[in-house]
């Protein structure tokens, strides 16, 4: 069966994860962490990309990110992996593919997901036992939205701005909606959505979509459709 084109779309937000080969490390050192980091800064505005969210475990990163385009997405993400990969086998002294194939990625719907994807990156490291808390965890959006530093790297989202009306008060607000962690319905709807290709949200969200590309968004069910007049043809 053919593969199915990836999903985007501009305008709306998506999630991204990147793995390594075979789980192996993509990052060795800071240095590797840190000019990843210089490359989604170079490439973003280049492809009209707005970066949300980020974070950088030992064998994969995650973006959350809104293209401006229906090709902005799959350019800087070709961009920055190409980008990496030669540095990366320059820098280590290796040949061959630092990735687990393509990236996978969801469109999933802001008002139902976003803040809840938002968390679930930051938290990663997290589940990943790589830090005890989202604040100890340095390669990641966290500090920016908690109030612990600047990033210019990062375009908040409108809903983050909902979350207070003064700096304070969205700090305040994301740290506690990090620390009350994500509710493992919503996590395992994003990371299987994710991680097989079809968008997250609500029957209208989804409806909405799919008048908006010929691209299947969510995966189709089993079995044929009913014929028209299967009643009629089986005498009921």
């Amino acid at each position: 069966m053919a593969r199915l084109p990836r999903l985007t779309l501009a305008d709306h937000a998506h999630h991204v994860i990147q793995r390594g080969n075979n789980g192996q490390p993509i990052f060795v050192d800071r240095a590797d962490r840190e000019r990843l980091l210089a490359l989604l800064g170079e490439h973003a505005p280049r492809f009209g990309i707005a970066l949300h969210a980020y974070v950088l475990l030992d064998n994969a990163f995650q973006l959350l990110a809104t293209p401006s385009s229906a090709t902005g997405l799959p350019q800087f993400m070709q961009a920055v992996g190409r980008g990496y990969v030669r540095y990366f086998n320059d820098r280590h002294g290796r040949t061959g593919t630092l990735w687990e194939g393509r990236y996978r990625s969801t469109l999933l719907q802001p008002e139902r997901y976003l803040l809840a994807c938002m968390a679930m990156i930051d938290l990663a490291p997290v589940r990943a036992g790589l830090a005890d808390a989202a604040e100890a965890f340095a390669w990641s959006s966290y500090g920016h939205y908690a109030g612990l530093r600047h990033d210019r790297l990062l375009t908040p989202h409108p809903l983050y701005w909902q979350l207070g009306n003064t700096p304070f008060a969205r700090e305040a607000g994301y740290a506690d909606l990090v620390h009350a962690g994500v509710a493992a319905p919503d996590e395992a709807a994003l990371t299987e959505a994710t991680l097989r290709g079809w968008a997250a949200g609500d029957a209208m969200f989804l409806g909405s979509l799919q008048r908006a590309t010929e691209r299947r968004v969510v995966k189709a069910r089993a079995g044929r459709p009913p014929a028209a007049n299967s009643s009629s043809q089986n005498g009921l």
